[in-house]
């Protein structure tokens, strides 16, 4: 069953013009692969778009990633994105503003900025050929844990201390059926972390 493009937080949203950040522009350049091998895009007959990224800001703590429901489109410009200004895990709240709103993955990207200040970006994919193959392979999520809640970031901090994924940067979510998600250093290194996969599979 698909559990996807939903929004499972408290949105706290301020609706601002396109944002101006440089970021934004390595965001755009690397989905287009993504994009185009199928790894983030649009579930037609349930009409829900599906993958996301984001990268760090050169603040502390801020975050710009897509907007939830733009897997339909094949290209994203700046209107396409929203910077997460803040959030709480415990009250399961994302604090944000720009001409779209926030991905519904949002909580789960502050909690992998949150625990690795190392961590420059973070890709969100679906793909049920990788996730079949690599389920229980590479780190996984609890399957009991669904995306976008304060149990999943929780899920991938557990991931962070008691296995790899803080060196390999790949995990797969065993309760979010096809969702994969990688972190780098940098938009690229996230993005071609899973085409790798993808090309190799």
């Amino acid at each position: 069953m698909i559990d996807e493009g939903y929004v499972k937080f408290e949105s706290r949203w301020k609706k601002t013009d396109s944002l101006e950040c440089p970021q934004i522009k390595e965001l755009i350049r690397w989905r287009a692969p993504l994009y185009s091998a199928g790894l983030i895009g649009h579930f037609a007959d349930l009409d829900i778009g599906f993958g996301n990224l984001s990268a760090r800001t050169g603040r502390h703590g801020l975050f710009v990633i897509s907007g939830t429901q733009t897997g339909h489109l094949a290209e994203l410009h700046n209107e396409h994105f929203s910077l997460v200004t803040d959030f709480d895990l415990g009250a399961n709240i994302v604090h944000s503003r720009g001409a779209a709103e926030p991905s519904s993955e949002s909580m789960t990207h502050a909690m992998l900025y949150e625990l690795d200040p190392g961590i420059r970006a973070v890709v969100h994919i679906h793909s049920d050929a990788l996730w079949l193959a690599l389920k229980g392979r590479l780190p996984t999520t609890d399957e009991t844990v669904a995306y976008g809640t304060p149990g999943m970031a929780k899920e991938l901090a557990r991931l962070s201390n008691e296995t790899d994924f803080s060196e390999t940067g790949i995990a797969v979510m065993a309760g979010h059926e096809g969702g994969l998600i990688s972190t780098g250093t940098s938009v690229e290194e996230a993005a071609v972390r899973l085409l790798s996969l993808h090309q190799n599979l």
